[in-house]
């Protein structure tokens, strides 16, 4: 293994570290919040949470589909239905109310850090991908638990489309 195999790319590193600025900045204003500004803050971070979580299955899709050679064909089904799942658990957190969409997503961009590194060791993934994901994974992760806290500590855990958190949003 080269150094250079192992260091991030810079734009990387610096593209993955802007994607966390959401994630710390909502989840850091929040408990500054109340009412409907909390409320849109929460469900903000759920969103944004669900898109990352998305695009986190799009890399293995890519990783899949990119690396696909006839002896390796037997195993893209497999590797397609997990690229798949985090859209899906994404998209099941969008449906939960907030604090429950919030652990949703902690747990499996989490999860995903693990299927990360199996992925990595497998000699699938670059191997600068984990020094990349181990940072921005602990800081996203911080984030939804904190932003959940958050929603617990200020009572807000209301079904989604419920008459509370739909009128207090956008009123």
């Amino acid at each position: 293994m080269t150094a250079s195999a192992s260091k991030v790319p810079q734009s990387a590193a610096w593209l993955g570290g802007l994607g966390a600025v959401p994630f710390i900045g909502l989840a850091g204003v929040a408990p500054f919040l109340t009412g409907a500004p909390r409320v849109l803050a929460a469900h903000a971070l759920v969103a944004y949470g669900a898109t990352i979580l998305s695009f986190l299955g799009g890399v293995h899709w890519g990783l899949a589909i990119g690396s696909e050679t006839s002896a390796d064909r037997s195993h893209l089904r497999n590797k397609l239905i997990v690229s798949v799942i985090p859209s899906l658990a994404a998209w099941a957190a969008l449906l939960f109310p907030e604090t429950t969409g919030l652990l949703i997503l902690a747990l499996s961009i989490a999860a995903m850090l693990w299927v990360d590194l199996r992925t990595t060791r497998l000699g699938q993934a670059p191997l600068w991908y984990p020094k990349l994901r181990i940072p921005l994974t602990t800081m996203v992760v911080a984030s939804l638990l904190l932003g959940a806290i958050v929603q617990v500590t200020a009572g807000h855990n209301r079904p989604p489309g419920g008459h509370e958190r739909s009128s207090s949003v956008m009123t």
